[in-house]
């Protein structure tokens, strides 16, 4: 099974990349750009037919994602139907595209997951309180959580008095919830397989909690909503987008104070990736989804960066073009991109080497 959730994994993973590229490629079409190629994967091609659109669609060799080539790409092309000819708004429309669809996958992801079990990842991870179903991920053995008889996969429902119980109803009120009865004998209620069960229990006092023991001694695993997935969906596009931005500010940091090493665990190539697919894979279908909303988060912020050779970079180049008054040459164009793309090739190298000593 965690064969084919890597397979599945690997699969979900290039069609992020095709689905970016289908962003720009839809954005072309509606602003009057031609597109010459629709390709998935990349050349040498095996398979390649002109469509009735009048655009050519390839199957090609290198499967690490896919391509649109448009009418006249560079900016100072004129010709009618070419990129270049495009206003300045078709052509912001047509580079952040991409971006867009990214971020609608990670979007759709996070709310099916959401809805299926989404796991925990972040302390604090977003939820809507009152519409939030708590799984168990972890029983301290020994613990009064083990003393009710509760397993990993249980529903964590309700803590309290007997007749008092209060709901568990969100990951970051369950300290605060468990603190008011440390020391005390609590009743747990935890549903498995739809039924339900009550059990008193001592919880741990303040003084052993200090030890870096929970008083109940559980950690949520998975939290489930109904009606306000959507809610959490876009709710944790906002955290973990903040969080993103953290950690590569962590390892801006740490590069520019010298160290290397630090800045390096802050990001992962190809090699990570198909890592934490394989990892995931072990733990679930949940995990691989949550992995590749991540992932698509990831690639939605990075191409609205001014990351060499990325659209964001382009974009940025554009509009600096705009604000001194000066379209770009054919030929100077040529040389930002063409620069820009070998030092994106050499970053991939000097990342996917760092994944190797890393991981294996």
């Amino acid at each position: 099974m965690s064969v084919l959730l890597l397979v599945l994994g690997i699969l979900l993973f290039i069609g992020l990349v095709v689905l970016h590229e289908f962003g720009h490629f839809l954005a072309a079409r509606r602003n009057g750009v031609e597109v010459e190629e629709f390709g998935i994967g990349f050349p040498p091609s095996f398979w390649k037919r002109k469509t009735k659109k009048g655009f050519y669609f390839s199957l090609n060799w290198l499967p690490i994602g896919g391509f649109v080539k448009l009418k006249g790409e560079n900016d100072s092309a004129t010709e009618k139907g070419s990129f270049g000819a495009a206003s300045f708004k078709a052509k912001t429309k047509i580079m952040l595209a991409g971006v867009a669809m990214n971020l609608l996958a990670a979007f759709v992801i996070f709310t099916a997951l959401a809805w299926l079990g989404m796991p925990q990842l972040i302390r604090n991870q977003y939820t809507v309180e009152g519409d939030t179903k708590i799984f168990v991920g972890y029983v301290e053995p020994g613990s009064p959580a083990a003393k009710t008889g509760m397993h990993v996969g249980d529903q964590l429902a309700a803590i309290g008095p007997s007749g008092r119980q209060q709901k568990v109803s969100s990951v970051a009120g369950l300290p605060s919830l468990t603190k008011q009865y440390a020391g005390q004998k609590t009743a747990v209620t935890y549903i498995r397989d739809g039924r339900a069960y009550t059990t008193s229990v001592t919880l741990r006092a303040a003084q052993q909690a200090k030890k870096g023991r929970s008083y109940l001694g559980v950690s949520p695993g998975m939290t489930r909503a109904t009606w306000s997935a959507p809610v959490q969906g876009a709710g944790l596009v906002g955290q973990f987008t903040v969080e993103t931005f953290r950690s590569l500010g962590a390892a801006l940091g740490a590069l520019f104070r010298g160290n290397a090493a630090k800045a390096s665990e802050q990001v992962s190539g190809p090699v990570g990736i198909v890592v934490a697919l394989k990892a995931g894979s072990v733990l679930g279908y949940q995990f691989v989804l949550l992995i590749v909303g991540l992932i698509s988060l990831s690639l939605a912020i990075m191409n609205v960066l001014p990351i060499p050779a990325l659209d964001g970079g382009r974009f940025y180049v554009l509009l600096l073009s705009r604000i001194f008054g000066r379209r770009l040459s054919q030929d100077m164009e040529e040389r930002i991109v063409g620069t820009s793309f070998v030092f994106l090739l050499l970053l991939i190298v000097l990342i996917t080497v760092v994944d190797v000593t890393r991981f294996f």
